[in-house]
């Protein structure tokens, strides 16, 4: 049997063998996740993810290998800034906790597909059109420039946003939650329920941010098996990365500023080709870790400061 073939075949097996898990031991209807049992659950989605690696290390190449190492922390990254757009959707909205689980699982289902389509539209388009791998390239120079100087400190209400205004206007909504409901009935009237909306806004959410992934992975590998898996291994962890995060989306102040960064040296990479310049994969890899490494402890170390300094002025 071909060697691709048999590596796409245990891609699918051990992404249905995840979800299988997933809905039936980490997801339990109706109950909170721990800070303690989300880490472990993400521990274990990162573990399957290094196992592949290995996987690819043994039966490829260094080569093939480190560009899956480098795609999956690209992407990684991305989804930590995809979670904070989780957290102010729930925030705003007021979704109790007993519903987020459930609401977070079928986010990473759409968040999977989305990325299965894009890729697959993505793969076609580049190998018709090489060319579009510099307009990728200019998307992400853009992205990353616009990230770094994004003013995050702005709250954001996503009852003031064009999705949430425009459901309210043409949709039957209504606030309820209605147990978990996606529709209620009401006078013979059917509505959609608070639930459904942020179903619809999580999906929508992700293609936006699919959208950005899909570029970055391309400008570091064009390699099909290592485009898809990189991508749906690094998102299979998004729910149990939201649990460990929800409580500290206001704790990283200057991640935004590291993935920033990281968008704008693979878009600069990009076009440093075009002059025959190619950087070894290990440069991205040590490149994408080190910043968003940095970025996370530096946001550590300066909320740290900044409590002892409000400490000192009480």
């Amino acid at each position: 049997m071909n060697k691709d073939l048999i590596s796409y075949l245990i891609f699918i097996v051990a992404l249905i063998l995840s979800f299988i898990l997933d809905l039936f031991v980490f997801s339990k209807k109706g109950k909170d996740v721990s800070i303690k049992s989300a880490s472990f659950q993400y521990l274990f989605w990162v573990s399957i993810a290094l196992a592949y690696f290995v996987y690819l290390f043994v039966n490829y190449d260094s080569h093939t290998s480190l560009n899956y190492l480098s795609a999956y922390f690209m992407e990684m990254a991305l989804s930590i800034d995809n979670i904070f757009v989780f957290v102010m959707i729930f925030s705003s909205l007021q979704v109790r906790s007993q519903y987020i689980g459930r609401v977070l699982m079928i986010g990473v289902v759409l968040a999977i597909l989305f990325r299965i389509i894009f890729i697959a539209i993505g793969i076609v388009l580049i190998q018709q059109f090489h060319w579009l791998m510099y307009v990728f390239g200019a998307l992400l120079l853009y992205t990353g420039v616009k990230l770094f100087f994004e003013n995050q400190e702005e709250e954001n209400d996503v009852r003031d946003g064009k999705i949430y205004k425009f459901i309210r206007k043409y949709l039957r909504y209504t606030e309820e939650e209605a147990e978990g409901s996606y529709t209620v009935n009401r006078l013979g009237k059917t509505y959609f329920t608070k639930i459904a909306l942020v179903v619809l806004m999580i999906g929508i959410t992700d293609i936006v941010f699919a959208l950005d992934s899909i570029p970055a992975v391309f400008a570091i590998t064009t390699d099909n098996l290592v485009v898809f898996s990189s991508n749906i291994f690094a998102v299979l962890g998004l729910r149990a990365l939201f649990f460990i995060l929800q409580k500290a989306a206001d704790k990283f102040d200057f991640l935004q500023q590291g993935i920033a960064v990281v968008l704008i040296f693979i878009g600069a990479k990009m076009f440093l080709e075009i002059i025959d310049i190619h950087m070894p994969v290990w440069v991205s890899l040590v490149v994408i870790v080190t910043c968003i490494s940095s970025a996370i402890f530096y946001s550590i170390y300066h909320n740290r400061k900044n409590s002892k300094l409000e400490k000192l002025h009480d």
